[in-house]
């Protein structure tokens, strides 16, 4: 169990696309580069909307990463020039307080949310000015972390810059909680393993501590990772949030049926814990205790006891306010099912790697069908690249990240890899324009990836 990996300093890497970073700071701002940074996306492999019910996930980095070349500057400001030229540059002061627009989610937002976590971790009243240029191949909005990598890119510069030093697990931390600035009420898994992954291994993330755990993959499986061509920024709507609050609801009413304090009580995984039961027993709970048909504001605060202003103020978040509906049984009932499931795949990895593609595909397959159905996270183009991914000769697929489109990971047996590929490709991409300009950026197979780092030129 890994819980405070190397230092993050490593040697530069020679490669076409930090030459080419390096050039674009050389027109930028007349010099060279100090150091580089780099956080990779990632791909989860099952346990989807469970990090922030306190259970635990599996997921893996991938090799596309953000990539960033930073040189401190004396200006008191902070220069952020994307590569990309559909994101806009801006420049903004040291000596003014960062201000985050929650309602208007850009790019260089989430670079701020990691500049402002570490100043506020270390109390910095005066912030190291910093000139960066960011190169991104991570597809945005895809589900593959482009937005954590890039808050963990941002959190691990402003240290370096800074001369400030976190642990790689403090670290992980710092940036879960400061992505929240954007107003995501996310878990930290998609910080965790940007910042914690190692070449060559899945990882196993617990939360409350936060610790890694290597998990093996069978030898012949390859993992591809399909994009539905299907856009949603989990910050720029109220999707995700609302899935957070509805389990947020269930754990409360599920701990007051057990005779529990429910005001202690705001995470699924908190309450089998303080019960000593098993997820299967929990399961029967959420058939015994919730009903499938959604809960009204005024049903849930008769059994809770709140007014309907403490509901608001207390159980909801900002861009939730609206919702009057909350399927609490559907959720509970996918959380429990999900936490079970990332078990049973680490068990059979780690007792019998390669003879269980198929018994590991069954669990993506089973992930993918509660997320559809009880978590309503799917969209129609996803469970249609699934299926074609499946027919196509996957053991198991499913989509991976927040959902409502974004991708899908499947395990494929790697002599079959080209014939897959080829297969999706006719199936999904190439009946569609659209897709079939994007299909190159679309449709990869990745191996588990590295964590965050820091580069220095030899």
């Amino acid at each position: 169990m890994a819980t405070n990996p190397p230092k993050f300093k490593v040697s530069v890497v020679d490669d076409e696309r930090l030459q080419n970073l390096k050039n674009t700071f050389e027109r930028q701002y007349g010099g060279s580069p100090l150091f580089y940074a780099c956080a990779p996306g990632r791909v989860n492999l099952i346990g989807e909307h469970i990090d922030y019910c306190g259970f635990s996930v599996l997921p893996m980095a991938i090799e596309q990463n953000i990539l960033a070349a930073v040189s401190l500057n004396n200006s008191g400001t902070i220069h952020l020039f994307n590569i990309n030229p559909l994101y806009s540059n801006i420049t903004v002061s040291t000596s003014e307080e960062i201000v985050i627009d929650k309602n208007n989610p850009k790019w260089y937002y989430y670079f701020l949310c990691g500049v402002k976590g570490i100043q506020e971790k270390f109390g910095i009243s005066r912030l190291q000015g910093m000139s960066c240029v960011i190169d991104g191949n991570i597809p945005p909005s895809s589900g593959l972390s482009s937005s954590s990598a890039l808050v963990c890119c941002a959190g691990l510069i402003t240290m370096e810059a800074n001369q400030k030093s976190l642990s790689k697990v403090d670290l992980a931390e710092t940036c879960t909680k400061c992505e929240s600035y954007i107003g995501t009420e996310g878990g930290g898994m998609d910080q965790s393993i940007s910042i914690l992954a190692e070449k060559e291994t899945a990882k196993l993330i617990e939360f409350g501590p936060l610790r890694t755990t290597d998990v093996p993959l069978p030898d012949s499986a390859v993992f591809v990772i399909s994009n539905s061509c299907v856009e949603m920024n989990k910050a720029a709507s109220s999707h995700y949030n609302s899935r957070v609050v509805d389990c947020r609801i269930a754990t409360k009413l599920l701990a007051q049926a057990k005779g529990l304090n429910q005001k202690e009580f705001l995470k699924l995984a908190q309450v089998p814990t303080e019960m000593n039961a098993s997820l299967e027993e929990m399961l029967a709970l959420v058939e015994e205790v919730l009903h499938p048909e959604p809960y009204s504001r005024d049903e849930i605060c008769k059994i809770l006891g709140i007014t309907s202003q403490q509901f608001s103020t207390e159980l909801l978040s900002a861009n939730t306010q609206h919702v009057t509906h909350f399927k609490l049984y559907q959720r509970a009932k996918h959380a429990y099912g999900e936490a079970a499931r990332v078990l049973r795949f680490k068990n059979v990895c780690d007792c019998a790697p390669n003879d269980s593609m198929q018994l590991l595909g069954d669990l993506m397959n089973q992930s993918h069908a509660s997320c559809r159905d009880l978590y309503e996270c799917s969209c129609p183009e996803l469970d249609q690249l699934v299926d074609i991914c499946l027919k196509s000769g996957a053991v198991g697929s499913r989509l991976t990240g927040a959902g409502w489109g974004g991708c899908a990971v499947s395990m494929v047996h790697r002599d079959k890899v080209q014939s897959f590929l080829q297969a999706v490709r006719e199936a999904y991409y190439l009946p569609d324009p659209r897709r079939a300009a994007m299909e190159k950026q679309s449709l990869f197979v990745s191996k588990p990836g590295g964590g965050a780092a820091i580069y220095f030129e030899k």
